[in-house]
């Protein structure tokens, strides 16, 4: 949702960035690869600890990155399978590396060993959901459907964690964002084998 609708505005805001990364001899797979350990290290470092505004900030710095590197792929004309590969594999480590972080905290000093398996449940969705476009595609299908992708996904948490850390919220309204995040990528999953299997019996007709 997110991601068709502030794709392009994106792309002309990260043009700049782009072209002068480029001209320092930076390659879009090496932007990539610092982006994804920038999140990895950002949520595994201080989410643990609790300092949500300190992480957010940290990781959402590096979270253009996920953008930047296809700008800069597009700029260069150096766009590839390869490239595209890379970036969705290591997307998966960032998500991974935030929604473990969150269960780390509350596994530990939250104290909330509910909310830990709330956070470890949402990292699994968050895997599977684009394992299903990629097996539905693999098999000749499509399943681009979805009403939270990874973008809408990235924000909910990252915006709710951020408020929360800056504002001292309760942990009940990132509790109620996790249950809701839960619930639509459940959703989304659901979407996409609805999607596949009637295209798989329009095949078979």
């Amino acid at each position: 949702m997110l991601n068709r609708l502030a794709r392009a505005a994106v792309a002309r805001l990260l043009t700049p960035p782009a072209k002068a990364l480029l001209r320092l001899g930076l390659s879009p797979d090496a932007v990539t690869i610092i982006g994804t350990l920038g999140v990895v290290i950002g949520a595994l470092v201080f989410y643990p600890q609790g300092r949500f505004l300190a992480g957010t900030l940290f990781i959402t710095a590096f979270v253009f990155a996920d953008n930047l590197d296809g700008v800069m792929a597009r700029l260069s004309g150096k766009e590839s399978p390869w490239g595209a590969f890379l970036d969705s594999l290591l997307d998966r480590f960032g998500d991974a590396a935030i929604f473990t972080g969150l269960a780390l905290y509350f596994a530990g000093a939250g104290d909330n060993l509910r909310l830990a398996a709330l956070c470890l449940a949402c990292l699994v969705l968050s895997g599977v959901i684009p394992y299903a476009k990629a097996r539905a595609e693999s098999q000749g299908f499509t399943a681009n459907v979805g009403i939270a992708e990874r973008p809408d996904r990235l924000v909910a948490i990252l915006v709710t964690t951020g408020l929360v850390g800056m504002f001292g919220l309760p942990i009940t309204v990132l509790e109620v964002v996790l249950w809701l995040l839960l619930a639509a990528s459940a959703w989304t999953v659901g979407q996409r084998v609805r999607a596949v299997y009637r295209q798989a019996r329009e095949h078979t007709a």
